[in-house]
C-alpha cells in the first residue's frame, strides 16, 4: 500500500549566511502553504494540515532572537 507523504527540509549554510527551504508531496499547490523563508530572519516548512500563521509567526519568534527549538 502506498501512502501519501509529504517531505520537507530546512538548510542553512553558514558559510554564506543563506537559508534555504523545500517541500514535496503528491497534494496539489504545496508549495503556497508549507514553506516560509525571510531575508534576516530564516526559513520555516509548516506541513501536515498546515496552518499558514504557524510560518510568519515562527519567522518573528527568529527574528527576535528566539532559537529554532524554542520557535518550535
Amino acid at each position: 500500500m502506498i501512502h501519501p507523504s509529504t517531505f520537507s527540509i530546512v538548510a542553512f549554510d553558514p558559510a554564506d549566511s543563506a537559508w534555504g527551504v523545500a517541500v514535496a508531496s503528491k497534494f496539489p499547490a504545496v508549495g503556497a502553504v508549507v514553506p516560509f523563508a525571510q531575508a534576516g530572519k530564516g526559513a520555516i516548512a509548516t506541513q501536515s494540515f498546515a496552518n499558514t500563521s504557524f510560518g510568519p509567526n515562527g519567522l518573528e519568534l527568529l527574528a527576535s532572537g528566539m532559537g529554532a527549538e524554542a520557535a518550535l
